[in-house]
């Protein structure tokens, strides 16, 4: 495909996101789906735009004076991706191209960003969630938004269950993969263009030996903090697709037992596969057609991991849809069920045992009000320095260690952020039981 036909498709592809409320992800399969002769070339092409579109929807619309797919999308061109006019009109000269460039289109594209616009058009979040950004970043919450609006790179964890960081580098070498500068073991690579063809993971075969586990450092760092011990009895509460099993399961080194629960039996049976590979043979999955499975564990459990079901506002990089779906009702919906999920896990937790929350969201509301919510009424419960648990694992390097201390709350939970990390939005919090 040229590159006229592209950005036909990609504002084909955006106006199903937009009108549809479909998944980029879906709107992509099926548009794929229509044109047999997109190559993965084209599809990576038209997927990354419709992407960067999202990721900067707001600030686009802006300069564009124009929030339709087909202004959005001619905006992303210019604003995200860096084209010139003579680029832009030479693409929409092209045979399948969309129509060519009005007037104010072409006065638009080359304007400068309006510094005066207001901070959520800035920073690219939904307008109703200003004052919670606020909260939590104060000044700095359009800068830190920004760093949310751009393409996220790529973690990988070695699994060292069946390998060492060393031993893993040469086969990782084909994806440009390098050492992660927060995590031993672990490795990092960096985002390629949009418009380029993400690698395969899948196709190496450190990834099919079970070598190495896709998974943000920002996620690894949280499942540090458990600090989970060889012997150990740990529930991985929230288990869904498994990533925080895996890595609880390399830390133990295969001694003790780990129960993994999800009450979406199809979630957790997507971890089967991936135990297989990884090698773990210390965990168990607990079903939730099988409740008298779950009810043994009661009391029994030396750490109870809850990665909580959230808004998701930490991925914003990788969801850019998932930032424009986000309603305040689904925000409190998802508060309450914090609530009941941090009240039933607790129940596991064996005196002197320890439970760690964590959500992939930067929000108070989800985050460090809960857990003071929960605190206040479970006082047999209290915070630790979760900083110091994860840097207490050894998976810390030492600017790693460093960076989780400086982004430490007053009660010892740890916010992380695409700014302040360079990885996905995590928080993360360890309570003790007397």
């Amino acid at each position: 495909m040229r590159n006229g036909g592209r950005i036909a498709a990609a504002i084909d592809v955006l106006s199903d996101v937009l009108t549809r409320h479909q998944p980029v992800k879906s709107a992509a399969r099926d548009w794929g789906k229509r044109a047999r002769y997109a190559g993965a070339k084209d599809r990576a092409w038209v997927s990354g735009l419709v992407l960067d579109a999202l990721r900067k929807k707001n600030s686009i619309a802006h300069a564009m004076s124009d929030d339709s797919p087909r202004g959005l999308i001619l905006g992303a061109l210019a604003h995200a991706w860096g084209w010139n006019i003579r680029e832009i009109d030479a693409a929409m000269d092209e045979e399948h191209a969309p129509s060519k460039l009005t007037l104010q289109e072409r006065e638009r594209l080359v304007m400068a960003p309006d510094p005066t616009a207001p901070p959520h058009v800035q920073g690219d979040y939904p307008e109703w969630l200003a004052p919670h950004l606020a909260r939590i970043f104060a000044e700095e919450a359009v800068v830190e938004a920004q760093a949310m609006a751009v393409r996220a790179d790529v973690d990988l964890r070695v699994n060292t269950l069946k390998v060492d960081a060393e031993k893993a580098a040469a086969p990782l070498k084909s994806a440009k993969a390098e050492p992660s500068k927060l995590l031993h073991n672990a490795y990092h690579i960096p985002a390629r263009d949009p418009s380029q063809r993400e690698a395969s993971l899948e196709s190496i075969p450190a990834y099919s030996k079970g070598w190495v586990e896709v998974q943000d450092a920002g996620s690894q760092i949280a499942a540090a903090a458990a600090n989970a011990q060889s012997g150990e009895q740990v529930l991985d509460y929230c288990a869904g697709g498994g990533g925080k099993t895996l890595a609880l399961a390399a830390q133990m080194q295969g001694k003790g037992q780990i129960f993994a629960y999800d009450i979406d039996g199809r979630r957790l049976s997507a971890l089967i596969p991936r135990l297989k590979r990884s090698g773990a043979h210390n965990v168990q999955l607990v079903h939730p057609s099988e409740p008298t499975q779950l009810e043994d564990l009661t009391g029994q459990m030396d750490l109870v991991f809850v990665d909580a079901p959230c808004t998701g506002t930490g991925t914003w990089r990788r969801r850019p849809d998932a930032k424009w779906r986000l309603k305040p009702g689904q925000l409190a919906k998802r508060q309450q069920e914090q609530t009941d999920i941090l009240t039933k896990a607790s129940a596991f937790v064996k005196p002197g045992g320890r439970l760690v929350y964590a959500t992939c969201s930067f929000l108070m509301e989800e985050d460090e009000d809960r857990v003071s919510e929960f605190i206040s009424g479970h006082p047999e419960f209290s915070e630790e320095d979760a900083a110091e648990a994860a840097i207490a694992s050894g998976l810390l390097t030492d600017e790693g260690a460093a960076m989780v201390r400086n982004f430490r709350g007053p009660s010892g939970s740890v916010r992380l952020t695409p700014r302040r990390a360079e990885t996905d939005g995590f928080f993360f919090a360890v309570l003790r039981k007397a």
